[in-house]
């Protein structure tokens, strides 16, 4: 039996890689469309086109996305490329290192936003969890990316609960014709605050079957200034990404190979009590990508190897304690979408994701307290995901569609015996722990319904319901010694205290509901206006307790009680529900031959997240807005930007979680093109605010207290954030 599409069905296939505009993700179609949603902007590679087939994946009214325009542009003020979700309805970042921040949306992030970057999935390679996803790839890297909210269908992936980002990285491009076409990309950065640099680089070389493409960059930046002229310590940062990618068209496809890797010589981390001392990786990353008669076929194949150093940068942190870790992520994906009717378009899917983990801290030489043996955190630790789809779309008529789907995973997770630094100190814990069956089996059910109605060309609303489980990962169920500074090296939240695991956890499962109403101008562009609330119950959400184990209470008399000091924890499984509203928007106010383009875009979010027992969600992002004008007139363009974020006090108890305060920031940017030179300029925070990060933690570093024992850090402090600061980029396209 052979299926043939329909000219509707099959043009849709091609044009479904397209990231959209922002309110009307799955409007955006055709060639131009297609270069623009992966950073190819039409005057960027002349001559050169983007081909590569798309899987044919359905883009919700939900979905957000990044453009590589966007990205690149972004370099004038970060080299974070998770800060880059804060731009969008819902996102946010929690804090960490200059480049290493831990996405957030919808008040769901670490681990509850699953990163994907051409299809690769790198499970937490740290205890600090200092080396995410996103920190493989610099923002001038990236050629676009896409959000998927909790709701979306379950083609988009599993083992997620809060949100889906899938970032692309050096698509496949070719020359129109026999000839061979180069084109690429030059820039490089300099900011005053923190006096970061840095250059990046895009290139292509091709002809019309054949493509070779680099892209990478390095930056470099010491310790920033707050508002108020203070030097937040442990904010530098040293970073290297590149990617080298071969493409070759074959019959109906597109084959590409990538080899990418990272260097990180040193990160410094002011919310964290140890920092970046090395990172180094290198993956090879094999896709297939083709669209035949009977609908698209998407296949992955990856391999990832990291190896990462945490210790002490010297002066803002001393000492001396090593903590070694090995990962390996390993797996494949391969994804059909099959037309069966002119109506009808049915997608299958399979993927296995694999990760093995080694945690150890070597011995010091001399240190009573740490030796003389090798602390093993996780010994050999290993997760096993298999997952399976199959989800069914239907177009009723012109304005009608429906969107059903149901997914299994299944994921095997086990780990070593372990030890700790000497048999008297940590022999009985450790005994204890590898007397336990560590294996663990979860089999997860997901499935997701959306119903999505086009009124008329500029209007559309959309219902979407997701069932999605998220099992913990190796820390959460495996971290094992009590330990006050082994507790204190787990945790990726940022905020001073120390975790210890629970084997008994059970997977997290998110019942999420949202509506999407989205209008537009259908004739000029003029203007767009989308508001998307949600809710999500969730069973069994993976958060903390007061640890009253024997070890935690020794570390801490009070810490069942105290709610001004840090504290120690136990994963623990919890009841929750959150909800929210995300709005966003744009209008343009004017468009003469005289003044140019004057636009106005604005979003606001707000999110609240409470435990079933009234104790609030950590790292909950307070409502906050954007508003900017944005004109283009002839080759200038400018940009004035307010961020407005609201007073944070709904705190996690448990956590002793710090408050903030409201505050506004402004924010300046200026560009002149001149044929294939641009200039910009830039000003961050031009009133130079003194202001706190909701998100970002407890200061560590600055703020210090001594007792017999020493110094330590302070309690109650929160992390500041970025002063004013100048900043300047240059880049030439050839």
């Amino acid at each position: 039996m052979r299926f043939l599409l329909s000219p509707r069905v099959r043009d849709a296939l091609r044009a479904s890689t397209a990231v959209a505009r922002p309110l009307f993700p799955a409007i955006c179609l055709g060639p131009f469309c297609a270069a623009q949603a992966y950073g190819q902007a039409a005057d960027t590679l002349p001559a050169v086109i983007v081909e590569a087939p798309p899987p044919g994946a359905f883009l919700p009214a939900s979905t957000a996305a990044v453009s590589g325009a966007q990205a690149r542009g972004a370099e004038l003020w970060t080299s974070d490329s998770a800060s880059l979700i804060r731009d969008l309805p819902g996102g946010a970042a929690w804090g960490a290192g200059g480049v290493s921040s831990l996405p957030s949306v919808n008040g769901m992030g670490a681990d509850r936003v699953q990163t994907s970057i051409n299809g690769m999935i790198f499970a937490p390679a740290c205890p600090n969890q200092m080396n995410p996803p996103l920190s493989f790839v610099n923002p001038a890297m990236l050629s676009g990316a896409r959000v998927y909210t909790g709701s979306a269908p379950v083609s988009v992936g599993g083992d997620f609960t809060g949100a889906r980002i899938d970032a692309k990285v050096a698509p496949p491009v070719f020359a129109q014709g026999d000839a061979v076409a180069a084109a690429g990309e030059v820039s490089g950065f300099i900011r005053s605050n923190g006096l970061a640099y840095g250059v990046n680089m895009n290139t292509t070389v091709a002809n019309y079957d054949t493509s070779l493409a680099f892209t990478g960059g390095w930056a470099r930046a010491g310790d920033y200034t707050a508002g108020d002229g203070t030097k937040i310590k442990s904010t530098l940062y040293n970073v290297q990404n590149y990617a080298l990618s071969l493409a070759r068209k074959v019959q109906d496809g597109v084959f590409s190979l990538q080899i990418g890797g990272q260097a990180i010589p040193y990160q410094g981390f002011v919310n964290q009590y140890m920092d970046m001392t090395n990172n180094h990786s290198v993956y090879l990353n094999g896709r297939y990508e083709g669209v035949f008669d009977w609908g698209a076929l998407e296949a992955t194949a990856f391999g990832n190897y990291i190896r990462h150093t945490m210790g002490f940068i010297y002066p803002d942190k001393t000492g001396d304690m090593p903590m070694e870790t090995k990962s390996l992520d390993a797996g494949y994906s391969v994804k059909g979408t099959v037309s069966v009717s002119a109506q009808d378009l049915l997608r299958v899917g399979n993927e296995l994701y694999y990760n093995q983990l080694d945690d150890w801290w070597p011995p010091v030489a001399g240190s009573m307290m740490m030796g003389p043996d090798t602390f093993q955190n996780i010994n050999n630790g290993q997760r096993t995901r298999v997952g399976t789809f199959i989800e069914w779309e239907r177009r009723w008529d012109a304005g009608w569609t429906t969107v059903i789907g149901g997914r299994n995973d299944v994921v095997a997770m086990n780990t070593g015996e372990v030890q700790g630094y000497d048999p008297m100190m940590y022999g009985a814990e450790a005994a204890a722990f590898n007397a336990l069956n560590r294996a663990r089996t979860d089999v997860n059910f997901d499935g997701s319904a959306l119903v999505r109605f086009d009124a008329d060309p500029g209007s559309r609303y959309e219902l979407a319901f997701a069932h999605r489980t998220r099992s913990p990962n190796l820390y959460e169920r495996y971290a094992w010694s009590t330990n006050a500074m082994a507790m204190k090296m787990i945790g990726w939240f940022g905020d001073g205290n120390g975790y210890v695991g629970n084997v008994g956890l059970a997977p997290e499962k998110a019942n999420t509901v949202s509506f999407t109403a989205a209008w537009r101008d259908p004739d000029r562009g003029a203007w767009e206006l989308r508001a998307t609330p949600y809710y999500s119950y969730v069973e069994d959400y993976i958060d903390a307790d007061r640890c009253a184990l024997a070890g935690c209470v020794a570390n801490l008399a009070n810490n069942l009680t105290t709610t001004n000091n840090f504290v120690y924890l136990q994963f623990a499984n919890h009841d929750a529900s959150l909800f929210g509203v995300n709005l966003d928007g744009k209008l343009t106010v004017w468009d003469t031959s005289e003044y140019g383009q004057g636009r106005v875009r604005g979003n606001l979010s707000f999110v609240k997240g409470e435990r079933t027992d009234g104790v609030n969600l950590y790292h909950m992002m307070p409502v906050n807005a954007t508003l900017a004008l944005d004109q283009t007139f002839g080759a200038w363009s400018s940009s004035l930007e307010l961020q407005l974020v609201g007073s944070k006090t709904a705190v996690s108890q448990v956590r002793n979680e710090l408050a903030t305060s409201s505050y506004a920031l402004l924010n300046f940017r200026l560009g002149y093109q001149w044929e294939a030179l641009r200039i910009d300029f830039g000003v961050d925070n031009i009133l130079n605010a003194n202001y706190f990060l909701p998100l970002g933690g407890a200061n560590l570093v600055n703020y210090t207290t001594t007792t017999m024992m020493g110094t330590s850090p302070a309690y109650g402090y929160a992390v500041a954030g970025l002063g004013r600061s100048f900043n300047g980029r240059l880049s030439v396209k050839f």
